[in-house]
């Protein structure tokens, strides 16, 4: 199959390196400074579900797709930031000859309507990722850490479309345990109940996630976002693999927070870099929802403050650089 990867930062350069090396044809938009290291050595993944390196020639690279004359891909995995989402779609627009499904790899809520809107319910996917990935150094990304399986669907809950089984299948078999589900808004819901819990708190507090289970100050703000989204969830008419927030918090305590102990959050890392950070799709989009349906939201809204307060350079010393 023919794959284009579209904002490829480390998910993206994990991804299509094990596409590539199990024989798939791998297109990658990516930043010039990638595009150089990697047209020179090849990209490297290394990790938790093993070794795999690709030379120069195995890999398409381009920095923008004006870049692309003609474009006969089956799939394209947008892994950029939520925030870029829209101009995303406006470069997708006018690839020319491109027929395939778009399948949105990203954080947060609401890209998969975007894509939905702009290319139709047949072209769209939706994709849950809960696996860390790191960029080492340009040309080397490492996986770290894994939740789950990847998983794959359709933007209408109810049924597996043939190209998410396709997707799932190809993925699944280049290395990155992957599968293909009948609600992906189900799956994005949880990941969304893990990310505000954890990513807003831990760039507020710049310590790892391990840190914020262990306190119990930390742990009452995290029941409380847990709470907020819950009630934001069932408003919009949505649904989590869980019962009540009872049930998530036993899972979240008991099984995510561990295996996942030592990760910082990419909006930490975001901030540490001067980059926007993710906020609005993430405790932003909690209260923002929770404003339309009339369920208050106050936890989540201050920590979407919060993070926006710091974004903007506000706390000295908040900036300057830092890890992947």
């Amino acid at each position: 199959m023919h794959f284009l990867i579209y904002g490829a930062g480390a998910l993206g350069q994990a991804v299509g390196c094990m596409l590539a090396a199990a024989g798939h044809q791998v297109d990658l938009v990516l930043r010039e400074r990638f595009k150089t290291i990697l047209g020179q050595q090849g990209l490297e993944v290394t990790g938790i579900f093993g070794d795999y390196r690709v030379g120069p020639e195995q890999l398409g690279l381009f920095t923008g797709l004006a870049e692309i004359s003609q474009s006969d891909h089956d799939y394209l995995l947008l892994t950029t930031k939520t925030y870029d989402t829209p101009s995303a779609i406006a470069a997708i627009t006018g690839l020319s000859g491109f027929a395939g499904q778009v399948v949105s790899l990203q954080n947060g809520c609401g890209n998969i309507e975007q894509l939905e809107a702009a290319f139709g319910p047949e072209r769209t996917l939706g994709g849950r990722v809960i696996t860390g990935f790191e960029i080492d150094c340009p040309g080397t990304v490492r996986i770290t850490v894994s939740a789950d399986d990847v998983h794959l669907g359709g933007c209408q809950p109810g049924a597996v479309p043939l190209a998410a089984v396709r997707l799932a299948t190809a993925i699944n078999q280049a290395g990155l345990p992957c599968r293909a589900v009948e609600d992906i808004h189900q799956d994005l819901f949880a990941k969304l109940l893990y990310n505000c819990a954890l990513n807003p708190l831990g760039a507020v507090l710049a310590v790892h996630y391990g840190a914020l289970g262990e306190h119990p100050e930390s742990r009452r703000v995290m029941n409380q976002v847990i709470e907020e989204t819950f009630a934001v969830i069932a408003a919009m008419g949505r649904t989590t693999p869980w019962k009540d927030p009872a049930a998530y918090r036993r899972v979240f305590y008991e099984q995510l927070i561990p295996v996942t102990y030592n990760h910082r959050a990419s909006m930490l890392q975001d901030i540490e870099n001067n980059k926007p950070t993710e906020v609005d799709a993430l405790v932003g989009y909690v209260a923002a929802k929770g404003e339309e349906h009339n369920i208050a939201t106050p936890t989540c809204s201050t920590l979407a403050a919060l993070v926006r307060f710091k974004e903007q350079g506000a706390v000295p010393g908040s900036g300057g650089a830092g890890g992947c």
